[in-house]
Formats: C-alpha cells, structure tokens, sequence
C-alpha cells in the first residue's frame, strides 16, 4: 500500500482491490451507484481579542455506499473500512430493488487531469506557529489603531482524499487541500462600534496566506471596511437603481439565480427556470458561468464526488438559458449529460446537484460609467448575510459596506442596507457589466439539504436599474 491507500483504507482487511471485487454483487441489478471512500483531517485555531478562543484538531476515514434505480437511492456509510461493514452496507442499499432489476449505467469519463498534489497543507506550519500569527495580527491591529475595542482572527485548513470506485471497474481518486485566513475587528467611535472584515484562502497551502505581507493587507482591508462604517449614515429605503461592485457580491448571483439551475429543482419543476432552456431569461450581455476546474479555487475538484470530472458550464449566455448543473442521477432522469456538479459534504452524505465556482462574465463598461449614469441609488461593495427562496428566486440580502450614489458621484457610507428582490428579475433589469471581473478572495460555502461544502463566486461590477433597498433611514 502507497501511504495514500493506508489513509483511506487504514489498517482493515479492505483494499481498492478487493473493494471492487466486491462491488458488482453489492450493486447487482442496480441502475447505477458507487462506493465513496474518504480520508479528511482538519484543523482550526481561533484568537478572540489576545487569546485562543479553540484549538481543534480531527482525523477520520469512512465510505458511502450509494445505489440508485430510477429516482429511488439506497445509500449507507459506515466509519469502519472493512469488508464485513461493506457487505452489510450492500444488504442495505440492494433492498431499493424490491424485486426490479436495472442494467448499470456507463462510467463517467476519465480524466488525466489533476488539480493538486499530495501536499498537506495542515502538515507546515505547525501549531505554535499559526498561534503565532494569529498573535501578531491581534497586536498590529490594535497598534494601527487606538479605536480598536476587538480582534478575531483564525486560520483554518483541511486535507480530503476522495476516491470513487464502480462495479464496472472504474476508479478514480483526488486530493483536495482548502485553507483559510479570515480577521474582524470592531472599531469603537463616540461610544459606537462597528465590525469590519477580510479573508482568503483556497486549495493551497498555508505559505500563501501567513507571509507578512499578506496578513497585513488582510488585517487593513477588515479595519478599513469597520471605520467606513463608523462614518455610514442610515440607508435609504424604496426601489432605487443598484451598482453591485465586483467579487463576492457574486454571492448574490449564487443564491439568487445559481440555486434555481441546479438539476434536481428543475427535473422536479421546482425553480424558476424550469423547462426554460432557450428561452430569454436575463438581459443581453449576461453570461453566467459554473466553473470546477479552475486552478486553486475553492471550489474547483478534479472530479466531483461521483467521479465525473469537473468542467466549465455555461448555464446563460448572452440572456439566453442554456443549461443546468447535474450530477448522474438528475442527467440521467432528464435525459443530459452529467456536469461534473455531483458533490457531498462527506462519505456521510449523499451526492447532489451543487455549484462548483458560479460567475458572470465580463462586459465592456467601467464602475466609472455605472456610477455617472446613476442619479440617485445606492453602491454595494460587500455583502453579509442573505436569504433566497430557490423556488421563486426571492432573495434579502444585508450590504456590510454600501455607498449613496448621488448625481452620479459616490457619496457618503450607508449602514443597515439590504437588497430585496428576486433573481430571475434582477437578471433581465441589468443595464450595465463591468470589464473588471473578480472572483471572491476564497471565503464561500454554501449550504444546501443539510451539507455545506466550499464554493467560489464572482461578477464584474454590475448595474441594476431598479431593486428594492430596505434601509433604516
């Protein structure tokens, strides 16, 4: 066994080898499934205003055993990798049949194509050290500035092999390091407090986010944002023309209109976009894209959790509906192709319809342009908090850092700021994209069933003509 194989299988009677012997009498009569086998270790320091709030450290290994015939799933997982929990997971997952008998579905594709190596990012620095930072953090912060009342700083990163193994011999395996660097810090004024914050992070290791130089970016971008809204005024309310700013108010665009063109709400004629392919959904010039294959992002696999490898989706392009996000089953029912969006939060869960990295593509107008064709609105530049209703696409979303756009010029801060509205209509009013497309910084997860696991969004800067602001003025 490669030290690889050790981690997955531990030290039972079970191999990748004798797995797949195994599989085709536990999968028989099926219409498709797989085993999913993981290793995850994990790791989380926390510094809350000069001291270590938690300290977390947690290693384990499981499968799933998933088996599907029609729209029925029979699924089990065990935390003990041995042959005798794999057979009784099989009893389990073949008593979907009830009596029926299906030919197993074809493999997904192969792919040479690997993301990552096998470096562990929890393996450099060690603990002393991430405590170490998270120390200096909390001190140039409260040296930069004498208003500082708190600092909260963790780093946090993980370390996931995956493999997928199928009754017709198909195997394929990835590894997936994540790391994450996030500040706040609060920010007291003439008896006011107000919270500001940054992060980053991504599928790399650790020395990209702990050197000096980028800590400290980090740390002046969150004390930046909090002494901005120290200065915001309550904001307005009513319908007004919006300029959303580029990056993580993408996040928007992942609840609002991503949830909607998943598969399974579709195939169930649950989402807006429902039966709607070819058909105008968003204004010209709106290009939404899922991509899983970008290079260190947070939300980019080799393969998805079914063994499909990732790809590049275009679901809107130029207003027109093109397509949706599918794992096999979701494909399979409604008659397409799997799109590499098959994804589980571990051996625990069932795989799903999930987005990977969700942006709009870049137009040809500047912020400049959005702004001066503004008389009076409001620019969000980051959002917190929101909530969508996938069905009808509705959304509230709270602005953590939005301006008052007056006579085409930005005006002063606004604070408790929040976007009203529903995705499939803020498509069609956009009037202008931006040539600055950003992704966010590597801070996104998204829950969904009960699951969360790490995504990436992203926009160009972008100008609604009208969405609801409720404001507290």
């Amino acid at each position: 066994m490669t030290d690889i194989d050790e981690r997955l299988y531990g030290e039972g009677d079970l191999t990748r080898e004798r797995a797949q012997a195994m599989l085709p009498k536990l999968l028989d009569g099926l219409e498709d499934g797989e085993l999913f086998l993981e290793y995850a270790a994990s790791e989380a320091v926390v510094l809350d205003d000069g001291r270590i709030k938690t300290s977390s450290w947690s290693v384990g290994r499981g499968f799933g055993l998933r088996g599907v015939i029609g729209e029925v799933t029979g699924f089990a997982h065990s935390p003990e990798v041995t042959r005798a929990a794999l057979e009784r997971a099989g009893e389990t997952v073949r008593a979907v049949r009830s009596g029926r008998s299906a030919v197993m579905a074809p493999p997904p594709p192969g792919t040479n194509r690997h993301l990552y190596g096998e470096e562990n990012p929890l393996a450099q620095p060690g603990i002393a050290e991430k405590i170490a930072i998270l120390s200096n953090i909390d001190a140039f912060l409260r040296g930069r500035d004498p208003r500082v009342r708190q600092v909260s700083a963790s780093l946090s990163g993980s370390w996931r092999i995956v493999e997928v193994l199928r009754a017709d011999g198909f195997a394929a395996r990835d590894i997936r390091p994540l790391v994450r660097l996030s500040i706040s810090v609060v920010l007291e004024q003439d008896g006011r407090r107000e919270r500001g914050s940054s992060g980053a992070g991504g599928r790399f290791l650790f020395e990209r986010l702990i050197n000096e130089q980028d800590w400290r970016a980090l740390a002046e971008e969150a004390l930046r944002q909090a002494d901005v809204n120290l200065a915001a005024v309550e904001a307005p309310a009513g319908a007004m023309p919006v300029v959303l700013g580029p990056g993580w108010p993408g996040v928007l665009l992942h609840e609002a209109v991503g949830h909607g063109l998943e598969g399974d709400f579709n195939r169930k004629n649950l989402s807006a976009f429902s039966g709607r392919i070819g058909e105008r959904v968003a204004a010209p010039g709106v290009t939404v894209i899922d991509d899983g294959t970008l290079p260190e992002r947070r939300g980019s696999l080799t393969i998805d959790d079914e063994g499909t490898p990732t790809s590049e989706t275009v679901l809107i392009e130029d207003g027109i509906l093109k397509g949706y996000l599918f794992d096999r089953m979701n494909a399979r029912l409604m008659g397409m192709e799997p799109t590499g969006n098959g994804r589980r939060e571990s051996h625990a869960h069932q795989p799903m319809p999930r987005m990977t990295n969700t942006f709009m593509r870049a137009g040809s107008q500047t912020m400049e342009e959005m702004i001066a064709a503004v008389d009076d609105g409001i620019l969000a530049v980051d959002f917190g908090g929101g909530q969508v209703d996938i069905t009808s696409g509705k959304f509230v979303f709270t602005c953590t850092e939005a301006y008052r756009i007056r006579q085409g010029r930005i005006a002063e801060p606004v604070r408790g700021a929040t976007l009203i509205g529903s995705g499939p209509e803020v498509l069609q009013k956009v009037k202008m994209i931006g040539n600055d497309l950003k992704l966010d910084p590597g801070i996104g997860t998204c829950g969904k069933g009960g699951q969360s696991v790490p995504v990436g969004v992203g926009q160009p800067s972008m100008l609604v003509d009208s969405i609801v602001v409720g404001g507290t003025a």
